[in-house]
């Protein structure tokens, strides 16, 4: 198993995959990223608002701000 070290490249790899992105505010979104920039900044397709594991808000597509994101879960949770 190969490691990546830099964020955005593991990032840029996964691009069109499911990912779960947790918030500082304990928000928690889910979707397909289609995107993500140097300050990683991230958009979703598809995303969806979920709150205590369920889902209570849908989303077309949706961008979070790099500097709001705890972390990043890749693949399906």
């Amino acid at each position: 198993m190969s490691f990546v070290k830099e964020p955005l490249s593991l990032l840029a790899k996964n691009l069109n995959l499911r990912i779960t992105v947790i918030l500082k505010d304990g928000s928690e979104y889910r979707g397909k990223i289609v995107g993500c920039d140097r300050i990683m900044n991230i958009v979703l397709e598809g995303a969806v608002e979920i709150v205590g594991g369920q889902p209570v808000r849908n989303f077309g597509r949706v961008l979070l701000r790099g500097n709001n994101i705890m972390y990043v879960i890749l693949g399906e949770v």
